[in-house]
């Protein structure tokens, strides 16, 4: 049997919340993250369209297993609409499909955003990741098939109209579940108005639980990335770049917090239940955190006033 290699990389573990730039798909930005901190490991939550900016939260290292908890956190988005046109993509990187000249007045914009409030049912782009048997729409889309994409069940917590820009087009805020495309509630209403529209710009400004204060661009990390002089044989420092990680327990702060110390830690760390004490610590619970001096120790369920572990995390 052959003997495994030896990870590449530092053992970085935590969150990099990534002000993506437009142009940049999101596989290339966890690429470009895991370089510049030369990580062992590293992985996005929640697809961002290249056309896209915004917020894409970046898992380094043990935060890796944290990924599902920020994928189901609500996101906010600020997106603008242009009127008049439809695209195979429902963004500007498609070819125009139909046109009209009718332009929807404010007053018709506000009466329908009540339509798309709550729980409601979508039908994704034909531009899209979802698989139908087997393969990406989004291939399949690029061959020129028109496939069948069954309407899915998404929530939308909030949808304002903010402004009208000069050229006509319309600038929303929308704050939704996981699974929404902005890109189709744009066409949607395009058609429901009777005038057609697709994305023009759109912006994602927050994944649940991070918020704006938490985003990092490109241009900071890279000067905070730690350089030596060709020839210098020196141990680089990435503390500079390092203060950008966010813990890793941010991305469960959905979960009951339960403080542990340090021998049940030690416990749970070998796979091994421990009873939990303490007269706020819940008796029942699905998923609830544990944490020692303030550091994630598992994610695990609560049953009878005992924790089980069911993720570990390294010390």
């Amino acid at each position: 049997m052959g003997r495994r290699g030896k990870k590449k990389g530092r053992p970085i573990s935590g969150w990099l919340v990534f002000d993506k730039p437009i142009g940049m798909g999101s596989t290339d930005a966890v690429s470009k993250i895991k370089w510049l901190f030369q990580a062992e490991k590293a992985g996005h939550a929640g697809t961002l369209d290249p056309l896209a900016s915004g917020m894409l939260p970046i898992a380094l290292g043990e935060a890796t297993k944290t990924v599902p908890y920020v994928q189901d956190g609500a996101k906010v988005y600020r997106f603008t609409v242009a009127w008049g046109e439809e695209r195979s993509t429902d963004d500007l990187e498609g070819p125009v499909t139909k046109t009209s000249e009718k332009r929807p007045s404010e007053a018709e914009i506000l009466a329908l955003l009540p339509k798309y409030t709550g729980v409601i049912m979508q039908i994704p782009p034909q531009f899209s990741a979802i698989k139908i048997a087997g393969e990406r729409a989004y291939d399949l889309a690029r061959e020129g098939e028109t496939v069948d994409i069954p309407a899915r069940e998404i929530e939308i917590g909030r949808l304002e109209l903010i402004e009208t820009t000069p050229e006509g087009n319309s600038v929303f805020e929308i704050e939704c579940g996981k699974g929404t495309y902005v890109r189709s509630l744009a066409r949607d209403m395009g058609r429901d108005l009777e005038c057609f529209g697709h994305i023009s710009t759109l912006r994602r400004t927050e994944v649940d639980p991070f918020t704006a204060e938490d985003l990092v661009t490109l241009e900071q990390l890279e000067a905070a990335v730690p350089k030596a002089e060709e020839g210098e044989e020196v141990v680089l420092s990435y503390d500079a770049i390092d203060a950008y990680i966010v813990d890793t327990g941010a991305a469960l702060e959905c979960l009951p917090q339960v403080a542990i110390t340090d021998d049940a830690a030690a416990k749970i760390r070998l796979g091994n239940p421990v009873i939990i004490r303490g007269r706020d610590a819940p008796v029942e619970a699905e998923e609830a955190c544990a944490t020692a001096r303030g550091k994630l120790v598992a994610i695990g369920a609560i049953e009878a006033g005992m924790f089980k572990p069911k993720r570990v995390f390294a010390g």
